[in-house]
């Protein structure tokens, strides 16, 4: 097939931006440049790109396009996919039918046109059948049509997706969403009873499991166990940007449960992240979370209490009271959910979030967990890793001490991630597709050495683009230090942070370098996942 050696330069030179704007802009031009000189391949490769770019900025809502077009191409000339590409666009197109589900920004008939050309190509019969009835399922609650929701819920409920159906291990949490939405508050809890393998090689799970069962324990009269799910879950999500859309469970937990000074803590603390949201419906939903938290402590005289805002953009920073706080939030409120409703041509999510804002707590507050304790159980009664926390419990946090493997496995246990101690005194997480390995290096064990380590593995003929990925990263970032390596019949993409502790380190200090080092290398993992 013949390329344009120009085009495949400007790719090349396109991928090489650092990321923003101008490397989005570039990559669309181009795309468009292909496109009107007759080079397919090349405008396949650019809007590939493109979507990678979109994913990374976690822009999922602008997929539609992009995705349609590779369709569109691929089905002129079949040949130009290999089979990962293939796949790889099969993944693709559910992510952009899911996008509807975020933003209102996406077309109802652009999703559709995509979901019925998916349901075409698997078959009713196909590997792939209940990852369009999950879709067609969760598009159809979207809309506030239950009946059908509920109809095609009964077609994916009990069965396992294909290869582009989601993460199998957080399909019980999906639908256990769906089951507390339709009042099913014990069926939730089933649901989310027995963690399955899947749930257990998750690196979302226990969380993700722990939050969705947060407001059915509540209602069904299990505050215990919802209050140990919360604290355990909230460890973590906290502060993975990933982990926004759970905010709002949080925050209800709080409000129905009668904890309002937590409450009104986690909102201050999460409030900046509401500038920068993953998408829509998860503004919208915290936003309401957030008001409902502000109403009754309003009520429970707690509306002069102030919480920072900080400067964003041209707004300058201020101090809110609570209620000012939730008059703006119920402003956000309203705007997304007419939003959404126009363009669904429904009154569903205003409804739904009058139904929220309408609620008050349901039961006496009781006792927390305190955070900084390892909270066993919780919903679906999953455990969590954890080494013991002496060295942590016996020095100030602010003290600095020598590097241990304790030390690091403390860090971890402040974050509620899950892990294992491995010979050699490795120790080795999941999280987002990565597997991270911490250890001591150095000759006297003095320098704190993180590998991360994408699950996603390159067969060997694909050694160029390889190492032309692991360029660009470094050009454009400083962590992780990204490398790939040979093993043979396929290359391992993985990353270095290196940290010479010499003279000591602080518990504080080594939390915010473990963050910082899972942070890295879950951005990583999610860009080499994103190739082509």
């Amino acid at each position: 097939m013949q390329r344009d050696p120009t085009l495949v330069s400007a790719l090349a030179d396109a991928r090489d931006l650092p990321d923003g704007p101008a490397r989005l802009l570039a990559l669309e031009r181009l795309a468009e440049r292909a496109d009107a000189s007759g080079d397919l391949r090349s405008a396949l490769d650019a809007r590939f790109a493109l979507i990678e770019a979109y994913l990374l900025h976690g822009e999922r809502w602008r997929l539609v396009e992009p995705v349609r077009r590779c369709r569109a191409a691929a089905d002129y000339r079949p040949e130009l996919l290999t089979e990962d590409e293939a796949a790889l666009l099969l993944r693709l197109q559910r992510y952009a039918v899911e996008a509807l589900l975020g933003t209102p920004r996406v077309g109802l008939d652009q999703t559709r046109s995509l979901l019925d050309d998916l349901a075409h190509r698997i078959g009713a019969d196909g590997p792939e059948a209940a990852t369009v009835a999950e879709l067609r399922c969760r598009i159809a609650d979207h809309l506030g049509d239950e009946p059908t929701a509920r109809h095609w819920y009964q077609r994916w409920a009990g069965t396992v997706g294909g290869p582009s159906g989601g993460c199998p291990g957080c399909a019980p949490a999906r639908r256990a969403e769906l089951l507390a939405g339709w009042g099913e508050w014990r069926a939730a809890l089933t649901e989310l009873r027995e963690p399955t393998d899947d749930a257990l090689g998750c690196t979302d799970q226990p969380e993700r499991a722990l939050v969705a069962g947060l407001l059915p324990a509540l209602r069904v009269g299990e505050a215990d166990r919802a209050a140990v799910a919360h604290v355990r879950a909230y460890r973590r999500h906290r502060r993975e940007r990933g982990a926004f859309p759970h905010l709002a469970a949080h925050l209800r937990f709080c409000a129905l449960g009668g904890h309002l000074e937590r409450g009104l803590s986690i909102l201050a603390e999460q409030l900046p992240r509401l500038d920068r949201p993953t998408d829509d419906l998860a503004a919208m939903e915290f936003a309401a979370a957030g008001a409902l938290v502000c109403a009754v402590a309003v009520e429970a005289g707690l509306g002069l209490r102030t919480v920072p805002r900080p400067a964003y953009g041209g707004r300058p920073a201020t101090h809110l009271d609570v209620a000012t706080l939730g008059a703006l939030l119920l402003a956000m409120v309203n705007e997304l959910a007419g939003s959404f409703d126009a363009r669904n041509g429904t009154g569903h999510h205003s409804g739904r979030m009058a139904a929220w804002l309408a609620e008050r707590p349901l039961a006496a507050p009781v006792p927390l967990p305190a955070d900084d304790e390892p909270a066993d159980g919780g919903i679906g009664d999953v455990g969590s890793g954890g080494a013991a926390r002496d060295s942590e419990t016996a020095t100030d946090e602010r003290e600095l001490v020598t590097l241990t493997v304790d030390l690091i496995t403390a860090a971890l246990d402040r974050r509620g991630d899950r892990y294992v101690v491995e010979e050699g005194d490795r120790v080795v997480g999941r999280w987002d597709g990565v597997v991270i390995q911490f250890r001591r290096a150095g000759e006297r064990g003095e320098v704190l050495h993180a590998r991360a380590m994408a699950t996603r593995r390159l067969p060997a003929t694909r050694r160029a683009e390889a190492y032309a990925f692991c360029n660009a990263w470094n050009h454009d970032r400083l962590l992780p230090k990204a490398y790939a390596h040979d093993l043979g019949g396929e290359l391992v993409l993985a990353g270095d942070v290196a940290t010479d502790l010499t003279h000591g380190v602080a518990p504080a200090q080594l939390t915010v370098l473990v963050d910082a080092a899972i942070t890295t290398g879950v951005a990583y993992a999610e860009a080499v996942t994103a190739l082509p």
